[in-house]
């Protein structure tokens, strides 16, 4: 099946338009426009891009340097977008989940390792069958979201902010309440790991962060292989970078289970709404004792992307209102 790159983008005066392999799609505004109308008229994207028809050529990477390019899904209610994620879903993810959890030498096996054990017993399960459930976090609404090239706010309250480069699966819940994927696009899962780290019980807490969404929004069947890079420069100056990989084949969940799972719950099928779901990385920075400093960049590319995410480490002035007794 072909593969598609899809991109949102917004022009002079606020005009938003989508862009498909380097032109522009006839007659939508969004990712989620286009995919409410293939759903409409029982069609997959790429064919419902057909039907609708191509304009003008654009150069997607002149866009993305001019900040012209948008997170690749959105929901114009930001209440009605939810970011989610797994953990230790990826070979080799439960060693940096397993140091950073170990406290002492004695301890026996890790929670942690127990559940990525699980999932490499039973992740993979045959077809009709329901394999092992994964890690699960909240991570956010749409108001999380952050497009490529936009800052990735640290909270005032904050411990950390680390890179945690990885796939995000799009979807739409269709009006019959029918999930639909969309596409998977490359994402920066932005978290605490010191948060975490104290105490495992603080993982929900750690992860209530925003999350960078790499420009293109990859449609068709993916690579069961994915080889990346992720970097952290400062001042100009790559000062960390490590490969990273992912695709079914560099994973203990095959990604049918992990959306089994995410969509087993009745009220993540609420029409309309939009999910972004995480698959999970086993490349932290974090885990090799590297600190993050305000103004790091992180930069995060993987083929068959083609252009890059990067968004650069602020820390937050937003103050913490008191609590109203009425």
């Amino acid at each position: 099946m072909k593969l598609l790159r899809l991109m949102q983008h917004c022009g002079a005066r606020g005009k938003r338009s989508v862009i498909a392999d380097g032109r522009f799609v006839a007659g939508v505004e969004s990712t989620r426009e286009l995919a409410l109308r293939a759903i409409e008229a029982d069609a997959g994207l790429i064919e419902m891009i057909a039907r609708l028809g191509l304009g003008e050529e654009v150069d997607a990477a002149a866009e993305l340097a001019a900040g012209r390019i948008l997170a690749p899904i959105d929901h114009p209610d930001p209440a009605h977008l939810m970011m989610s994620g797994t953990g230790l879903t990826h070979l080799g993810s439960a060693d940096a989940r397993d140091r950073m959890h170990r406290m002492a030498a004695a301890e026996k096996q890790t929670d942690s390792m127990r559940i990525f054990l699980e999932g490499v017993e039973g992740g993979k399960p045959a077809e009709g069958q329901v394999g092992c459930q994964p890690e699960w976090f909240y991570k956010g609404d749409g108001s999380q979201v952050v497009g490529p090239g936009q800052p990735l706010a640290l909270p005032s309250f904050a411990q950390d902010g680390g890179e945690e480069p990885e796939l995000a699966g799009i979807y739409l819940v269709g009006p019959d309440g029918v999930p639909c994927r969309l596409g998977l696009c490359l994402a920066n899962e932005f978290s605490d790991h010191v948060t975490e780290r104290h105490n495992y019980l603080w993982l929900a807490h750690s992860k209530l962060r925003q999350a960078a969404l790499g420009p293109e929004l990859l449609v068709g069947i993916p690579p069961d292989h994915i080889d990346g890079m992720s970097r952290i420069r400062r001042d100009g100056a790559v000062v960390w970078e490590q490969s990273f990989l992912s695709g079914e084949a560099n994973m203990s969940h095959s990604l049918a289970n992990l959306e089994w799972h995410q969509f087993k719950y009745a009220q993540f099928r609420r029409p309309g709404d939009v999910h972004v779901h995480f698959f999970g990385t086993a490349t932290l920075s974090f885990s090799d004792g590297f600190a993050t400093q305000e103004g790091d960049e992180f930069e995060i590319e993987a083929n068959p992307f083609t252009l890059p995410l990067r968004n650069r480490l602020v820390r937050s002035d937003e103050g913490q209102p008191g609590v109203r007794v009425l």
